[in-house]
């Protein structure tokens, strides 16, 4: 059906409503940043949503209604609504293509949370990312564990913050080249990443599913700091033990569960990605997104 058709007309009262509900929302989390910011404090697990992520405080705050959705002004007449940029064209059916592998390759729940025991992996002390947060092992017990246990990393962004030694003790060799062929959606990281694709269709992402994205993201960077090697108990933390059978179990439990929530997000995200090339008048066929699937590594298998 052509996206005209199925256009929603938001009245000018109804476009501040749901820019104020945004807000609200929002404002919970961006609210708490801003002044640990104007205090110069630092929180090893919740900076990282606006720091490494770097979308803005007041970006997230901004709202936008989605590609099917017009707004009008007080006086009646539609809000005009940019156009979708050639570059942004291209990225976006890139995304669409990433998506869909990763909602048709089955997902793998055997990584056991080492990314970050990986990335401190007989690190200098000196050298530790968050050096103000004591470690739960000393160096020479840490390294024990990782070195019991397989190390099955398929994220490309958590696999190069790997020290040098932790590398080859890695099943994989993830590459940025290599994301289509590896992201799979039982990784912590790849489900947070969700919320990087919908900011990066702003403004033509509704700023509704952009926070959807980013409440999950939340979520399991607490799940995912909270597995770490790290000792955040004293900031309301208390560590999953994954050098322990039960605390790899509770671990996978609560990766299956954010790989559920996952779900409905990317399928909103693909259909995003769709309108904003249909609206375009792209016909890309969806047998490009598998292109190259006899290649791909069965990471289910690891």
């Amino acid at each position: 059906m052509p996206l005209q058709e199925k256009v929603k007309v938001l009245t000018a009262a109804e476009g501040r409503a749901r820019a104020r509900a945004h807000l609200e929302r929002v404002r919970a989390w961006t609210g708490p940043h801003r002044l640990r910011a104007s205090r110069g404090e630092k929180h090893p697990v919740w900076d990282f949503l606006f720091d490494y992520y770097a979308f803005r405080p007041s970006a997230l705050e901004r709202w936008h209604p989605g590609p099917d959705e017009v707004v009008l002004d007080d006086a009646g007449v539609p809000v005009p609504k940019p156009a979708v940029p050639p570059a942004r064209r291209e990225f976006t059916r890139w995304l669409r293509d990433l998506l869909r592998r990763m909602e048709e390759r089955p997902a793998f729940f055997g990584c056991h949370g080492l990314h970050e025991w990986a990335m401190v992996y007989r690190q200098p002390e000196g050298d530790v990312r968050h050096g103000g947060v004591p470690l739960r092992f000393p160096p020479a017990a840490l390294a024990a564990v990782v070195e019991a246990l397989p190390v099955r990393c398929t994220h490309f962004d958590a696999f190069r913050f790997f020290t040098a030694e932790a590398r080859p003790l890695n099943r994989l060799r993830p590459e940025r080249a290599r994301v289509p062929e590896l992201e799979q959606r039982g990784c912590l990281h790849a489900n947070m990443d969700l919320y990087k694709w919908a900011f990066k269709l702003a403004p033509f992402a509704p700023s509704e599913l952009i926070a959807d994205c980013f409440e999950l993201a939340r979520d399991i960077r607490a799940v995912d700091m909270r597995a770490s090697p790290y000792d955040l108990a004293a900031l309301g933390f208390p560590a999953i033990r994954i050098e322990t059978p039960e605390g790899r179990a509770d671990y996978e439990r609560r990766q299956r569960d954010f790989e559920t929530r996952g779900v409905p997000l990317r399928s909103r995200l693909i259909a995003l990605c769709e309108a904003l090339l249909h609206s375009e008048g792209d016909a890309s066929p969806r047998a490009a997104a598998a292109s190259g699937h006899a290649q791909e590594t069965h990471v289910s298998a690891l």
